[in-house]
Protein backbone atom coordinates (compact mmCIF):
# COMPACT_ATOMS: atom_id res chain seq x y z
CA UNK A 1 0.00 0.00 0.00
CA UNK A 2 1.35 3.48 -1.07
CA UNK A 3 2.05 5.49 2.04
CA UNK A 4 -0.20 8.86 2.23
CA UNK A 5 1.69 11.84 0.83
CA UNK A 6 2.78 14.56 3.88
CA UNK A 7 2.02 18.17 3.51
CA UNK A 8 4.57 20.87 3.79
CA UNK A 9 3.61 22.75 7.33
CA UNK A 10 1.21 25.69 6.53
CA UNK A 11 4.23 28.52 8.04
CA UNK A 12 6.69 27.10 5.04
CA UNK A 13 3.80 27.36 2.64
CA UNK A 14 3.03 31.27 3.42
CA UNK A 15 6.93 32.20 4.28
CA UNK A 16 8.17 30.53 0.95
CA UNK A 17 8.28 33.03 -2.23
CA UNK A 18 9.12 30.10 -4.55
CA UNK A 19 7.26 29.80 -7.40
CA UNK A 20 8.80 26.32 -8.86
CA UNK A 21 7.17 23.08 -9.07
CA UNK A 22 9.08 21.86 -6.22
CA UNK A 23 8.19 25.00 -3.64
CA UNK A 24 5.73 23.90 -0.89
CA UNK A 25 2.51 25.36 -2.10
CA UNK A 26 3.30 23.60 -5.42
CA UNK A 27 3.32 20.34 -3.21
CA UNK A 28 0.89 21.07 -1.14
CA UNK A 29 -1.74 22.22 -4.12
CA UNK A 30 -0.63 19.23 -6.10
CA UNK A 31 -1.78 16.75 -3.20
CA UNK A 32 -5.10 18.85 -2.45
CA UNK A 33 -5.89 19.29 -6.07
CA UNK A 34 -3.96 16.56 -7.75
CA UNK A 35 -1.22 18.16 -10.63
CA UNK A 36 -1.63 19.76 -13.95
CA UNK A 37 0.11 22.22 -16.02
CA UNK A 38 -2.50 24.76 -15.22
CA UNK A 39 -2.11 24.20 -11.74
CA UNK A 40 1.82 25.01 -11.50
CA UNK A 41 2.01 27.20 -14.39
CA UNK A 42 -0.98 29.65 -13.06
CA UNK A 43 -2.57 28.79 -9.77
CA UNK A 44 0.50 28.67 -7.75
CA UNK A 45 1.77 31.71 -8.76
CA UNK A 46 -1.43 33.92 -8.53
CA UNK A 47 -1.97 32.32 -4.68
CA UNK A 48 1.59 33.07 -3.64
CA UNK A 49 1.53 36.27 -5.37
CA UNK A 50 -1.56 37.17 -3.11
CA UNK A 51 -0.66 35.85 -0.01
CA UNK A 52 3.30 37.51 -0.55
CA UNK A 53 1.04 40.94 -0.55
CA UNK A 54 1.22 42.80 2.50
CA UNK A 55 -1.63 44.42 1.49
CA UNK A 56 -4.09 41.26 1.49
CA UNK A 57 -5.73 40.95 4.37
CA UNK A 58 -5.41 37.22 5.10
CA UNK A 59 -7.06 36.92 8.81
CA UNK A 60 -6.35 33.74 9.38
CA UNK A 61 -3.15 31.74 7.30
CA UNK A 62 -4.61 28.32 7.34
CA UNK A 63 -4.71 25.56 4.81
CA UNK A 64 -8.43 26.20 4.46
CA UNK A 65 -7.69 29.39 3.65
CA UNK A 66 -5.19 28.74 0.62
CA UNK A 67 -8.06 26.28 -0.60
CA UNK A 68 -10.47 29.48 -0.63
CA UNK A 69 -7.54 31.17 -2.06
CA UNK A 70 -7.03 28.73 -4.80
CA UNK A 71 -10.27 28.75 -5.38
CA UNK A 72 -11.42 32.35 -5.99
CA UNK A 73 -8.37 32.76 -8.38
CA UNK A 74 -10.10 29.24 -10.25
CA UNK A 75 -13.22 31.09 -10.59
CA UNK A 76 -11.41 34.24 -12.93
CA UNK A 77 -9.83 31.91 -15.10
CA UNK A 78 -10.87 31.66 -19.03
CA UNK A 79 -12.70 28.65 -19.51
CA UNK A 80 -10.44 26.56 -21.22
CA UNK A 81 -7.79 27.23 -18.67
CA UNK A 82 -10.50 25.70 -15.74
CA UNK A 83 -10.95 22.53 -18.11
CA UNK A 84 -6.88 22.19 -18.16
CA UNK A 85 -7.04 22.26 -13.94
CA UNK A 86 -9.72 19.91 -13.84
CA UNK A 87 -8.46 17.30 -16.08
CA UNK A 88 -5.69 16.78 -13.52
CA UNK A 89 -8.22 14.97 -11.38
CA UNK A 90 -8.49 11.10 -13.27
CA UNK A 91 -11.14 10.08 -14.46
CA UNK A 92 -13.86 8.32 -12.21
CA UNK A 93 -12.89 4.04 -12.72
CA UNK A 94 -9.50 4.53 -13.42
CA UNK A 95 -7.38 1.66 -11.96
CA UNK A 96 -3.63 3.25 -12.57
CA UNK A 97 -1.62 6.27 -12.63
CA UNK A 98 -3.92 7.27 -9.70
CA UNK A 99 -2.32 9.24 -6.56
CA UNK A 100 -2.25 7.44 -3.42
CA UNK A 101 -5.44 9.73 -2.17
CA UNK A 102 -7.13 9.42 -5.42
CA UNK A 103 -6.30 5.82 -4.95
CA UNK A 104 -8.45 5.60 -1.89
CA UNK A 105 -11.16 7.73 -2.81
CA UNK A 106 -12.34 5.81 -5.75
CA UNK A 107 -11.66 2.46 -4.16
CA UNK A 108 -13.28 2.47 -0.54
CA UNK A 109 -15.31 0.06 -2.05
CA UNK A 110 -14.66 -3.51 -3.82
CA UNK A 111 -15.43 -3.10 -7.79
CA UNK A 112 -16.81 -5.30 -10.25
CA UNK A 113 -15.21 -5.21 -13.74
CA UNK A 114 -18.58 -5.19 -15.39
CA UNK A 115 -19.09 -1.43 -13.35
CA UNK A 116 -15.42 -0.66 -14.30
CA UNK A 117 -16.32 -1.03 -17.95
CA UNK A 118 -19.42 0.69 -17.42
CA UNK A 119 -17.80 3.51 -15.90
CA UNK A 120 -15.38 4.07 -18.81
CA UNK A 121 -17.73 3.96 -21.08
CA UNK A 122 -19.62 6.98 -19.66
CA UNK A 123 -16.46 8.85 -19.17
CA UNK A 124 -16.20 8.33 -23.34
CA UNK A 125 -19.85 9.84 -23.80
CA UNK A 126 -19.29 12.36 -21.23
CA UNK A 127 -16.19 14.09 -22.52
CA UNK A 128 -18.18 13.36 -26.11
CA UNK A 129 -20.99 15.64 -24.99
CA UNK A 130 -18.58 18.23 -23.14
CA UNK A 131 -15.64 18.42 -25.17
CA UNK A 132 -12.19 19.41 -23.31
CA UNK A 133 -14.29 18.33 -19.95
CA UNK A 134 -13.67 15.13 -17.47
CA UNK A 135 -16.87 14.15 -15.40
CA UNK A 136 -15.60 14.95 -11.37
CA UNK A 137 -17.48 14.38 -8.23
CA UNK A 138 -16.95 14.61 -5.00
CA UNK A 139 -17.19 10.88 -4.25
CA UNK A 140 -17.24 11.31 -0.16
CA UNK A 141 -17.05 7.78 0.28
CA UNK A 142 -19.68 6.67 -2.08
CA UNK A 143 -18.86 3.22 -4.04
CA UNK A 144 -18.03 3.35 -7.71
CA UNK A 145 -21.21 2.10 -8.15
CA UNK A 146 -23.33 4.61 -7.06
CA UNK A 147 -20.76 7.60 -9.14
CA UNK A 148 -21.89 5.23 -12.16
CA UNK A 149 -25.80 5.84 -11.22
CA UNK A 150 -24.64 9.52 -10.91
CA UNK A 151 -23.06 9.87 -14.54
CA UNK A 152 -26.12 7.89 -16.07
CA UNK A 153 -28.59 10.18 -14.34
CA UNK A 154 -26.28 13.26 -15.46
CA UNK A 155 -26.10 11.95 -18.99
CA UNK A 156 -29.84 11.34 -19.08
CA UNK A 157 -29.68 7.39 -19.57
CA UNK A 158 -29.95 4.56 -18.53
CA UNK A 159 -29.63 0.32 -18.64
CA UNK A 160 -30.50 0.20 -21.95
CA UNK A 161 -28.39 3.08 -23.57
CA UNK A 162 -25.61 1.95 -25.57
CA UNK A 163 -22.33 3.29 -26.61
CA UNK A 164 -22.79 4.99 -29.58
CA UNK A 165 -25.93 6.18 -28.92
CA UNK A 166 -26.19 9.96 -30.58
CA UNK A 167 -26.83 13.17 -27.72
CA UNK A 168 -26.48 16.28 -28.04
CA UNK A 169 -22.94 17.93 -27.88
CA UNK A 170 -22.64 21.13 -25.30
CA UNK A 171 -19.62 23.00 -27.23
CA UNK A 172 -17.18 25.03 -25.29
CA UNK A 173 -18.73 27.94 -23.64
CA UNK A 174 -22.25 26.82 -24.85
CA UNK A 175 -24.40 27.41 -21.33
CA UNK A 176 -24.54 23.57 -20.31
CA UNK A 177 -20.57 23.10 -20.87
CA UNK A 178 -19.86 25.71 -18.16
CA UNK A 179 -22.61 24.81 -15.78
CA UNK A 180 -20.46 21.83 -16.07
CA UNK A 181 -17.29 23.87 -15.26
CA UNK A 182 -18.54 25.31 -12.07
CA UNK A 183 -20.06 21.62 -10.91
CA UNK A 184 -16.48 19.92 -11.38
CA UNK A 185 -14.70 23.17 -9.63
CA UNK A 186 -17.04 23.65 -6.56
CA UNK A 187 -16.75 19.70 -6.23
CA UNK A 188 -12.78 19.73 -6.63
CA UNK A 189 -12.65 22.11 -3.92
CA UNK A 190 -14.67 19.82 -1.15
CA UNK A 191 -12.39 17.15 -2.31
CA UNK A 192 -9.27 19.56 -1.39
CA UNK A 193 -11.01 20.25 1.66
CA UNK A 194 -12.09 16.37 2.86
CA UNK A 195 -8.13 15.56 1.98
CA UNK A 196 -7.22 17.77 4.40
CA UNK A 197 -9.13 15.43 6.77
CA UNK A 198 -7.83 12.47 5.28
CA UNK A 199 -4.20 13.47 6.54
CA UNK A 200 -5.20 14.32 9.57
CA UNK A 201 -4.04 17.80 8.63
CA UNK A 202 -5.71 20.65 10.51
CA UNK A 203 -7.44 22.96 7.87
CA UNK A 204 -7.90 25.98 10.91
CA UNK A 205 -4.56 25.16 11.97
CA UNK A 206 -2.52 29.21 12.22
CA UNK A 207 0.92 28.94 10.96
CA UNK A 208 3.25 29.02 13.99
CA UNK A 209 4.93 32.34 13.85
CA UNK A 210 0.93 34.45 13.66
CA UNK A 211 0.07 32.58 16.87
CA UNK A 212 -0.53 34.85 19.56
CA UNK A 213 2.23 34.11 22.66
Amino acid sequence: MTSPPILPSVTEIYSSRDTSRDCPLALAFATLFEPSSALFEFLVPSVITIVADPEKHIPRRTFDALIDIGMRELDDWPHSQQASFIGGHPRIGEVKGLSALSASEQAAHATPPEILARLSELNEEYERRYPGLRYITFVNGRSRKMIMEEMEEKLGIGGGWEKGDSKEIHRLGSEEWVSEVRRALKDIGKIAKSRLVALKVDGDEEAANERPG
